[in-house]
């Protein structure tokens, strides 16, 4: 298979005759955490039921598995918008670690977000940096509220140049660990076989990167993924951004993480939807100290942010791809 029939595979439009196997494709087109998809599906007669695949988790990055349960919340938002369209109602509740999922009998319909699913990409790009009108924002801020999580729009270019520096020093306390370095070069796909032979991970190109062969790219890394290259990055995407959103829950919790990947998703497809781009800045939450101490700037009380995504109009980037849905569903499951 290429890498562009692997692409218009995984980001197939919805087919109403594929039954749940075809909702749990759609919920694996959610965003999540160096696309490692770091999920197992069960399906019942009436049910699915989405838990972690530890296997897959990123210990560097994210010791204590909040990413793991955000990008869990960003697959069962998908999932609430697909199975409406194949008349099937679900009732979501989070215990045991897992999200299942009651499926129950209801008219079809489809939804602009369910549209805009195969379209979402993080993009990993210079925006043109243009504002986003106010009605837009509302409709992104309502679209990102969830159930125990709020978010907080900062398009103040004085706020914005602040958090920016929370970016900057997080990306230079983690670029100057070995652990997350290793960790972070082994999700790495440098060519379009790679990512066709692995069907996850971070492909080069979907970043914005030229693709190359892995005996040419991996000499090469040291000299073009330098601590000021990567600074540089940060700091012109955000510049060029119309906007920050910070999603923050009211408990640092698993179930709240998972609340807090369903209103990212939401927040992800209304911007889709609207026409507009986003990707992760997630280096704030992602270093402890820095975590609190964007909380203390955005006066946040107890609360702590959860994740970090820089907004506004931005070019189209290749697609990343998906693990086939054969893989994700747990062994013994129909």
């Amino acid at each position: 298979m290429t890498y562009a029939e692997a692409v218009r595979a995984t980001w197939a439009p919805l087919r109403a005759e594929g039954g749940l196997g075809e909702i749990v494709r759609y919920a694996t087109l959610a965003a999540n955490s160096h696309n490692t998809q770091p999920w197992r599906f069960t399906m019942g007669p009436r049910s699915i039921t989405i838990a972690p695949d530890f296997s897959r988790r990123c210990p560097a990055v994210d010791p204590n598995d909040h990413h793991v349960f955000v990008s869990l919340g960003c697959a069962a938002e998908n999932l609430t918008h697909a199975a409406p369209a194949l008349g099937l109602r679900p009732t979501l509740r989070f215990e045991a670690d897992a999200i299942m999922a009651d499926l129950e009998s209801t008219a079809a319909e489809q939804s602009a977000l369910l549209a805009a699913i195969p379209h979402r990409q993080s993009t990993r790009a210079v925006y043109d940096g243009k504002p986003v009108a106010t009605d837009l924002l509302r409709e992104l801020e309502r679209a990102g509220t969830g159930e125990g999580v709020a978010i907080l729009l900062v398009t103040d270019r004085g706020q914005m140049a602040a958090v920016t520096d929370y970016v900057v020093e997080g990306n230079t306390m983690q670029m100057r660990d070995a652990r997350f370095m290793d960790e972070l070069k082994a999700w790495i796909r440098f060519s379009e076989s790679e990512a066709v032979a692995t069907m996850d991970g971070l492909f080069s190109r979907a970043s914005g990167n030229p693709a190359l062969p892995r005996w040419l790219a991996q000499p090469l890394l040291p000299f073009v993924l330098t601590e000021r290259s990567e600074n540089d990055k940060y700091r012109a995407g955000i510049q060029s951004s119309a906007g920050l959103a910070v999603f923050v829950a009211e408990r640092d919790d698993a179930a709240h993480w998972v609340e807090v990947g369903r209103a990212c998703q939401r927040f992800a497809l209304q911007a889709t939807a609207l026409g507009l781009k986003y990707a992760f800045v997630n280096q704030p939450v992602e270093v402890p100290g820095l975590r609190r101490q964007l909380a203390a700037y955005l006066d946040l009380g107890a609360r702590l942010p959860d994740l970090v995504v820089r907004f506004g109009n931005g070019p189209e980037l290749p697609k990343s791809l998906r693990r086939p849905v054969a893989q994700v569903i747990a062994r013994g499951a129909k």
